[in-house]
């Protein structure tokens, strides 16, 4: 079991290395074979008031004249020592963590990824408890009760809720459950409280959007785990637990419902990796100040490394998901440490 965590945790190190890697190429290797020069990379840290001849300066000092490998070398470095920024009318150091130095706000991009990082964090992990639970209990019940009414029913609904789009059900939630009546009973778009401050406003003004989103994902789960049930119910070590005079209740939650947890796990350890990099379109329709929206904004006002802290932070989750669903796949299925 050690030797298959550390060999996870290898490749996961490995991973990020790799990823860093090519989207560092993305932002500073493909703008160039478009034709972008090592000064007009540059004129964008110095503003558009600057002269030729600053921008020049500005882009010696800033090292965009060195070879791409030496640049990469600079800005992994930064990560793990801090970097200095000289662009000509001062200089700016950025303390490690150093993702980059925004051209709009001439700050460093880590702190305000973690001042956004609670509402995403608030936001995915409070719909994924919702949507893991409500998923996978409809999709058992519907497995159990194959054909019934409740099975077409929830399989409808299911289907409605992959179908439609979140910036659709959160805008209609929005306009029945906030600024309707009789039915204004949750918090406007923009409402977050931290929880430190008060966790029952916390809890107030993240539950529409918990909910909205959580009814996209728990759809999915759904029918994933129904099917899941469908096949795992009919194997041959099911007959045999209830041959062996094995409670229902235990033949579906320990025998049946483990062996279908394994795609579950899968895209469930994936979905929460995306949302921590934030939930681009349920912070743009809620006005949640998280990361998704962040980068949106960074997006709009072609902020660079704003854009890249985000990708690289995403990318980050993204891995650290894959890594805990490894480990626990070797929980779920012993015969995967031996992999």
């Amino acid at each position: 079991m050690v030797t298959y965590i550390i060999r996870r945790l290898v490749w996961a190190v490995a991973m990020l290395a790799i990823v860093s890697m090519i989207t560092f190429g993305i932002f500073f290797l493909v703008p160039r074979l478009a034709g972008a020069t090592s000064e007009s990379l540059a004129a964008r840290y110095v503003g558009r008031t600057a002269g030729v001849e600053e921008v020049k300066i500005a882009a010696e000092r800033l090292g965009f004249n060195d070879p791409l490998i030496v640049q990469y070398g600079r800005f992994a470095k930064g990560i793990f020592v801090g970097a200095e920024y000289d662009y000509g009318p001062a200089s700016e150091y950025c303390p490690a963590p150093c993702l980059g130095y925004s051209f709009i706000s001439q700050l460093p991009v880590w702190p305000d990824l973690v001042n956004r990082l609670p509402v995403t964090f608030s936001l995915a992990l409070g719909a994924a408890v919702i949507w893991l639970i409500a998923g996978v209990a409809t999709g058992v019940l519907s497995a159990l009760r194959r054909g019934s009414v409740f099975d077409r029913a929830a399989m409808t609904v299911a289907l409605a809720g992959v179908s439609l789009p979140i910036f659709f059900t959160g805008i209609v939630s929005l306009v029945v459950f906030s600024y309707g009546r009789p039915f204004a009973v949750t918090a406007p778009g923009g409402t977050y409280t931290p929880f430190v401050s008060n966790p029952a406003l916390w809890a107030y003004g993240m539950i529409l959007p918990w909910i909205t989103l959580a009814f996209l994902y728990a759809a999915g789960y759904a029918r994933l785990t129904r099917s899941g049930m469908l096949e795992t119910m009919n194997e041959d070590y099911i007959r045999t637990a209830r041959a062996k005079g094995l409670k229902e209740r235990v033949v579906v939650t320990k025998h049946g419902l483990r062996g279908a947890l394994t795609p579950i796990v899968t895209i469930f350890g994936l979905d929460v990796g995306l949302l921590m990099g934030g939930a681009v379109l349920t912070e743009s329709t809620f006005s949640l100040p998280g990361l998704g929206k962040y980068a949106i904004d960074a997006i709009t006002n072609q902020d660079l490394p704003k854009v890249i802290g985000v990708t690289l932070l995403t990318a980050f989750f993204v891995v650290l998901a894959n890594l805990v669903v490894d480990l626990l796949y070797a929980v779920v299925d012993p015969r995967v440490r031996l992999a």
